[in-house]
């Protein structure tokens, strides 16, 4: 017999979600701090760069192309683009311009796709539960998540529900622990 039905699935859900979005809204907050630095009289593209890298490597990893663009923002200071330059303010800064742009998509990946998913999380979930779970059963949750199939959180809720309650408290103790 199993206790999962569609009430505790909807709050599973949404327990889920309201994670997801926390985790989410801390990160565009982060983002808009720096959208907003750029407006600032100080304005420092070296030390705004440090601090954007630090918040981007968090969030997407060292190997982004979002840290990559922030690397390579640079002043050109060839006569040219300094004569060009002469007399516009930040509204105009080419490098200040490519910097929002760069954040602001940033910003947009993040409201509709969420975090990116750490595949070194995934992989150490999968682990301890091969170590935690028979082999059919993991192949049955892998069926299940390339599956089609609109249930698939109830089918794999059930599959967690049936194991003994000591390997389920020994899985979650593992995640919980650095």
């Amino acid at each position: 017999m199993c206790l999962f039905n569609a009430k505790n699935e909807k709050f599973i859900v949404n327990c889920i979600q309201l994670i997801i979005h926390k985790m989410v809204e801390k990160e565009i907050a982060l983002i808009n701090k720096q959208l907003d630095s750029l407006l600032a009289k100080n304005f420092d593209l070296e030390s705004w760069k440090s601090h954007t890298i630090i918040f981007l490597e968090r969030i997407f990893g060292k190997e982004s192309s979002k840290v990559r663009m922030i690397k390579e923002l640079n002043y050109n200071y060839s006569s040219w683009s300094l004569r060009d330059a002469a007399g516009t303010g930040k509204d105009s800064d080419p490098v200040i311009l490519k910097a929002r742009e760069i954040l602001e998509a940033t910003k947009l990946e993040l409201e509709h796709l969420g975090v990116p998913k750490q595949e070194e999380e995934n992989l150490k979930i999968w682990s301890l539960l091969e170590e935690e779970m028979t082999g059919k059963q993991i192949r049955e949750i892998r069926l299940i998540l390339q599956s089609d199939e609109a249930e698939k959180m109830e089918k794999i809720a059930n599959i967690l529900y049936n194991l003994e309650k000591e390997n389920m408290a020994v899985v979650l103790a593992k995640l919980l622990v650095p």
